[in-house]
């Protein structure tokens, strides 16, 4: 049996309070290790799916992690970053929405709870959609990409995260 090849942990936040952030980047420090990128607070506007929750005025941030994990762990860490978000909520509403995926040098999986026609299921109630491909020196978008994942500033932030990856796995 061949074994999948190590890829690149990383999480993208949608949050109101900085204070919140701060404290699930130390829970997750914690399990995955040391953070090597690390995006600035992007304001997120492409959608209002998560105003009732959050309110208005969200932003988005993405991290990656210097230790590779194996793909088959996702279903595990997406179910580990779900705990972090009830920890952190504040009864039945959740203060910060935890995104866990990976990147290779082809492509972007996001893990998500939400079954559709272009998603994977993996175990533990996770499914898998591979939300960006790499081609032309780039990222691009499919179809079913989420509206920000399609915007140059987030295509940069994969870009120079896959670079990063592309530098670790030439050294193995």
């Amino acid at each position: 049996m061949i074994s999948p090849k190590p890829v690149k942990l990383i999480t993208g936040f949608i949050l109101k309070n900085e204070a919140v952030l701060i404290r699930a980047e130390y829970f997750l420090k914690k399990m995955f290790g040391k953070i090597d990128f690390e995006s600035k607070n992007i304001a997120f506007n492409q959608t209002d799916y998560y105003q009732k929750e959050f309110g208005r005025n969200l932003s988005r941030k993405f991290i990656s992690f210097e230790k590779l994990i194996d793909p088959r762990d996702l279903p595990a860490i997406k179910s580990r970053t779900r705990k972090i978000e009830n920890k952190l909520s504040s009864g039945f509403n959740r203060n910060i929405n935890i995104d866990p995926g990976y990147l290779d040098l082809a492509k972007l999986v996001l893990a998500t709870t939400k079954d559709f026609k272009h998603r994977i299921y993996l175990n533990r109630g996770i499914f898998a959609e591979v939300t960006l491909f790499y081609t032309d020196k780039g990222f691009k978008p499919w179809e079913w990409t989420y509206p920000d994942y399609k915007t140059d500033e987030y295509t940069e932030i994969f870009n120079q995260i896959r670079s990063i990856y592309a530098e670790q796995i030439k050294k193995r």
